[in-house]
């Protein structure tokens, strides 16, 4: 399946533009590079197109980092853990901020778990069980 090919699916599932649907896709790549780097470059390399997503999407970038009470509490935590809670935390408020729901949001990430599944099961597995977290925000 080619990118386009998961945006358009992300516009349909989630009731969006495909523009908020490539916006969406590469917000949650961002967060799967920021939460596991390792595992993230090794997905990346077997889909044409995410890496250029998840930089141009970046959640970490600066402008884009919740500064917010949740930013706070990202930042107490400090060290890798902060950086990976900011990363989720900076990049749910960036999908918020496009205007989808709670709803829309676990429907536009587990169709980006899935599309990364059809490369690699295993890799995806190991990426869930790293980041326990993305099974409740995505419903994976």
């Amino acid at each position: 399946m080619a990118i386009q090919a998961l945006i358009d699916t992300i516009a349909t599932k989630a009731n969006i533009s495909p523009q908020v649907a490539e916006k969406v896709a590469g917000i949650v790549f961002s967060i799967l590079q920021h939460e596991s780097p390792q595992i993230s470059a090794q997905i990346f390399a077997k889909l044409p197109g995410a890496q250029q997503l998840a930089t141009a999407n970046d959640v970490m970038a600066q402008g884009q980092v919740n500064t917010g009470l949740l930013g706070t509490i990202a930042n107490m935590l400090g060290g890798n853990t902060g950086q990976e809670v900011g990363a989720l935390v900076n990049g749910v408020a960036a999908l918020k901020a496009s205007g989808l729901t709670e709803q829309q949001i676990s429907a536009a990430g587990a169709q980006v778990l899935a599309y990364a599944r059809q490369a690699d099961p295993q890799l995806v597995d190991a990426l869930v069980q790293a980041v326990p977290e993305l099974q409740g925000q995505f419903g994976v």
